[in-house]
């Protein structure tokens, strides 16, 4: 059986600090073979750097996307090089690339089409820094995700996911936010169109140069995931028409030709 290609991808913005860091641990694996840096317009020397390592593809979105607008982007570049299996990482090291092997091989059994880090499966949360308020908010949105949504994953929250080539071809990602709660969108539909879901332990790790979004942003994605898990449900019921979650799955099969152009990349 060939081995199949794996592509790690890092939506970036102002990494300059961690990025070198993460992508030397990143390589370090012999499964990854191809490094894809998107950089959402930083205001720092992200994308200077990020040119400057070996296997690493970098594109710089001319103007600021927000989170989710840089994952299309990833995604689609990551399909457009060849990818078999796709990881996201965050280049602000706030996820370790430790457990890369393992979430490739998940997904290369073919028993799981999405695989997830959850900060929540160890028990050690709180211990790794995670603050209180943001635990509190996770384990409650989590539940009534799963409840929702119909399923048992110990975190819907975690930006540590590794994906197959299948599930992000059957994906409608361009009818999700390109804000924060694309993260959850993206989960809903892999349930919506039933992809597997696994998820392995990860540590927790908060510091100073982690990326995180402040308390007002956090109340609007908590909302934002509570609304699509209403949406999902309700779509369930028959009672919602959605491009989001639609009931004709073959109609959906558009996230290899959403624009029907390629994004031109830039080679570091």
């Amino acid at each position: 059986m060939p081995k199949p290609k794996v592509v790690v991808v890092m939506p970036a913005y102002n990494a300059q600090h961690t990025i070198e860091k993460t992508w030397r641990e990143v390589v370090a694996h012999d499964v990854v073979d191809l490094v894809i840096v998107v950089d959402d317009a930083s205001q720092d020397n992200t994308a200077m750097l990020a040119r400057g390592l070996d296997r690493v593809i970098v594109h710089v979105h001319p103007k600021n996307r927000g989170y989710g607008g840089n994952q299309k982007t990833c995604y689609q570049l990551a399909l457009d090089h060849g990818a078999d299996i796709v990881v996201m990482v965050h280049p602000d090291y706030q996820y370790t690339p430790k457990l890369i092997p393992a979430m490739v091989s998940m997904v290369a059994s073919d028993l799981y089409s999405c695989v997830l880090g959850s900060r929540i499966l160890g028990g050690q949360a709180l211990a790794g820094g995670m603050p209180v308020w943001r635990y509190v908010a996770n384990r409650f949105l989590t539940l009534a995700g799963n409840i929702l949504l119909g399923t048992k994953v110990s975190e819907f929250h975690t930006g540590y996911r590794a994906f197959s080539r299948e599930l992000l071809e059957a994906l409608p990602l361009d009818a999700n936010s390109d804000d924060f709660v694309f993260d959850n969108q993206m989960l809903a539909q892999t349930v919506w169109f039933g992809f597997q879901i696994g998820e392995v332990s990860c540590p927790t790790r908060y510091a100073p140069d982690a990326s995180s979004i402040n308390f007002v942003r956090s109340v609007k994605y908590g909302f934002g995931c509570l609304y699509t898990g209403l949406q999902f449900r309700i779509a369930k019921w028959g009672m919602l028409r959605s491009s989001r979650f639609p009931h004709d799955p073959a109609k959906a099969l558009v996230s290899t030709e959403r624009t029907g152009q390629k994004i031109k990349s830039k080679t570091g």
